[in-house]
Formats: structure tokens, sequence, C-alpha cells
């Protein structure tokens, strides 16, 4: 970046939004909220798992965009940044490919909680590719998210509906794929020297994943075609709370809230997102299943603390709920 435009960013981009200490705690909580609803958002939509996928990053990905023009900052990025924008936007729109599917088998709660199981593949880029020697906590975590998942898929795999299980797999891919796109923004934050909007990476990755998932509708025989005005108003809402809204919220609370306390309200969304399953979709559940799903959040922030002798340094893994990492 030339001098002219490093001043420039520096003095356009105070953080990921003008917010700040004040009410930081009410809009992390609000924005954990808003993101909560997004499976049932999904739920609601008739549109195909992929057609859904295509407008959230499309709408969502042009808002975002908008708000950075408007306030005044650079839209292009230079040419060294655009593979590492193309790998997390192909991450993420494979991550909404297999989690819009996942809810459709296993439902929004479960779904979501194994979609939260990335902070494991997270820990394990960490230790293999940075040499990130991972905490205490998350040593632990790792057997309790698999014990929390066993409770909840039932010991005997053989006894569940494919499609159950195909749900289960699917919801794994997402922890995989959105691990990969947390990595990618990473990289384009990492190459990029810090500098520049995380807003615009992430609104220039979700119009390539609007692309990517255009294309994979070629090999679905989905439609992109919008069948009802209601089903418009529906994706509508959804590319905003989830993509927009959520970021906002959420983002702008980071920079004035402890990694711990973050990844601690964050569990906010697959706890409500298990709680709308219930409530709004009509899910049921044993006591198996409810232990299950408790022992795997314990384990998700335990995996998500990171530990305070890790250095915070440009090419470093961040933590997960750190303000390089954009909500669900």
């Amino acid at each position: 970046m030339r001098g002219h435009e490093r001043r420039t960013a520096t003095r356009r981009s105070p953080g990921p939004l003008m917010f700040g200490p004040r009410y930081a705690m009410a809009r992390l909580v609000a924005g954990a909220v808003v993101i909560s609803f997004s499976p049932v958002w999904v739920t609601f939509t008739a549109t195909d798992p992929t057609t859904t996928a295509f407008y959230r990053l499309a709408i969502g990905g042009a808002l975002l965009l908008l708000i950075v023009r408007l306030r005044g900052e650079r839209i292009w990025i230079r040419p060294a940044l655009v593979g590492a924008v193309v790998v997390a936007g192909t991450c993420f729109a494979f991550d909404l490919f297999f989690w819009h599917r996942s809810i459709l088998y296993v439902g929004a709660g479960i779904s979501t909680l194994l979609a939260n199981f990335q902070v494991f593949i997270l820990t394990a880029v960490a230790l293999l590719v940075y040499r990130q020697r991972p905490g205490a906590g998350q040593v632990v975590a790792i057997p309790l998210a698999l014990l929390g998942l066993m409770l909840i898929v039932g010991i005997d795999w053989s006894v569940l509906s494919p499609e159950y299980r195909l749900g289960v797999v699917f919801g794994l891919l997402t922890a995989v794929s959105y691990a990969g796109y947390i990595l990618g923004l990473q990289l384009a934050r990492v190459r990029g020297g810090g500098a520049g909007s995380p807003m615009r990476d992430i609104a220039l990755a979700s119009l390539a994943g609007a692309v990517v998932l255009a294309l994979l509708t070629l090999f679905t025989g989905e439609s992109l075609h919008i069948p009802s005005v209601r089903d418009g108003l529906m994706l509508t809402g959804y590319s905003i709370s989830a993509t927009v809204l959520g970021w906002v919220l959420i983002s702008s609370s980071l920079a004035h809230i402890s990694t711990t306390r973050v990844g601690l309200v964050l569990l906010l969304q697959p706890t409500l997102a298990f709680a709308w399953d219930v409530l709004l979709l009509g899910r049921g559940f044993t006591g198996t299943e409810a232990l299950g799903a408790l022992i795997a959040l314990v384990a998700i922030w335990l995996g998500s603390r990171r530990d305070g002798r890790a250095a915070d340094q440009p090419g470093s893994l961040p933590a997960p709920g750190a303000p390089e990492r954009p909500p669900r």
C-alpha cells in the first residue's frame, strides 16, 4: 500500500466499525441473538439450500460493500490479496452449502452446534502450521467435544436414518469449511499488513462466494429463481440479519471485550439456535441429547479460549472470537 493510501486507511478505518466501548457488551449479546436466528430463516425459506446460500452472500456482500463505500474506504484490493479473498469466499460458499443441508437433515440446533466445531480445526492448524502449542483447556476440549457428539448422535451409528447421518457429516464439513473461511480472511489481513477494512474483505469474500454458489447450482440442478414475494423477503431478511447486522453488532464490540468473555457470549448462538429449534420448529429432544449439547458447548468454549502466552502478531492464528473472526 502506498503512503497516501496507508494514511487514508488509518484515518478512516480506526476499527471494524466506529463504535466505542459504551454498550459494547450489549452489542455483542444482541449480535449473538441476531445470528442465532440464521438457521430459522433457512428453515422457513422455501428456496433450495444452495439458492438460499447464494442470496445470503450476494445481498449481504453487496450491502456490506455499499457501507464500505459510504464510509469513504477503498473497495478495490491489491492483486496480492485477491487469491486470499477468493479462497475465503470459496470456503464460505461451501460452508453455507453444507450447513444449509445439515439444517434440513438434523435441525437448526445440532447443525449449528456442529458448525462451531471449527474451533478444533483452528486449534489443529495452529499446532501443525503455526507451531502454537494448545492450552490445557483446548487439550481437554477435544475429547469433551467427541463425548458430546457421541451423546447427541448416539453410540450406535447404524440405527440412525441415512438422512440424519448425512446431516451430521454435512455439519462437520461445515466446520471444516468455516475454519477455511476464517483462515482465508486472516491470510488476506496478513498479506495486507493489517491495513484496509475487515468489512471490505468480508464483503468481497461474500461476493466471491456467491459466484461459487451460482456455479454449484449448475451441478446440483438447483435454480436461482425465487418462487414468491414471501421467499424474497425471507432471503432479504436472512441476508441482512446474518451477514450485515450480526457482523456490525459483533465486530464493533470485540475490541472492547476480552477474548474469553467474547467466546463465552458467542456460545449464545448455538445455544439459542437449539432453543429456537425446539420452541419455533417443534423439534423434540431426549435428555441424553441435551446433555451432549451441553458438553459440546462447554468444549467449544474451552477450545475457543486463547492461551494468554500466545503472541498476537501478524501471521499467527487468531483466536476464535478475536476481531478477525466473522460471526456465523
